[in-house]
């Protein structure tokens, strides 16, 4: 049963530090991780303090492109970055975390729409391995580069891997109304635009509203929910707002 997982950036990393990671939660993640033995889990994280800052700072985003070499080389290369501090904290603890880069892997094409082969990340899982993805940088035809947000990489995943599950780690318990009540469980977008925002800090991939979206056009059931509840999950619970 293939579970993609993602972990937020916000959750990973220090969002107000450029390129800090957040040491202590990122254990808590993989220990977590290492903890639940899951089989056939692929994971993606997001960009958190080292992607969005590099990004916001060229004024490139997911339909802002750039054509400068040194732009991209500075995204992506921070987001490799985090994506090798990630792996190692898995290997750490004996989870067999591999990378997959997403910016030498897939395009965007030039109505926008993403072309992200997921044969060779289907053979790593199917040998034993756990692909981690990240959020990137990748070419976008008639526009140069444009960003490539973790949760597209979780619909893209999901759909192309025939993800039975999927479970996105936020820093928030859920999806929350405006009482800051966590919703249990969303079908359809209008009856909860009214409560979805952007995020408080730096973010060029848009927020908890764009996860809410993305998630809606699954065919798995995908649970958002926060870090404590990550062994809940990964044991086979549904914690936080359930999307389907």
């Amino acid at each position: 049963m293939t579970v993609v997982l993602k972990l937020g950036g916000s959750v990973v990393t220090e969002k107000d530090a450029t390129d800090t990671v957040d040491g202590p939660a990122l254990a808590d993640a993989a220990d977590a991780i290492a903890a639940s033995g899951a089989d056939d889990l692929v994971l993606v994280h997001g960009g958190g303090s080292f992607g969005h800052p590099h990004a916001a700072a060229h004024d490139v985003s997911r339909t802002d492109g750039t054509r400068e070499a040194t732009a991209v080389r500075e995204i992506h290369g921070a987001m490799r970055e985090l994506n090798d501090v990630v792996c190692d904290a898995l290997c750490e603890r004996g989870v067999p975390a591999v990378p997959h880069h997403p910016h030498s892997a897939g395009h965007r094409n030039a109505d926008g729409t993403l072309s992200l082969p997921t044969d060779t990340v289907a053979t790593k899982r199917d040998e034993g391995f756990v692909p981690v993805l990240h959020g990137d940088v990748v070419t976008h035809a008639d526009a140069g580069a444009t960003i490539l947000s973790g949760d597209e990489l979780v619909v893209a995943l999901a759909a192309g891997l025939d993800a039975e599950r999927v479970g996105v780690c936020s820093t928030v318990d859920g999806v929350l109304d405006d009482a800051g009540t966590v919703i249990p469980d969303i079908e359809n977008y209008a009856d909860v635009e009214r409560y979805l925002g952007g995020s408080d800090d730096t973010d060029v991939t848009g927020g908890m509203a764009a996860k809410v979206r993305a998630l809606l056009g699954l065919r798995a059931p995908a649970s958002v929910f926060g870090p404590d509840a990550l062994g809940d999950f990964l044991d086979g619970g549904t914690p936080g707002t359930l999307v389907r």
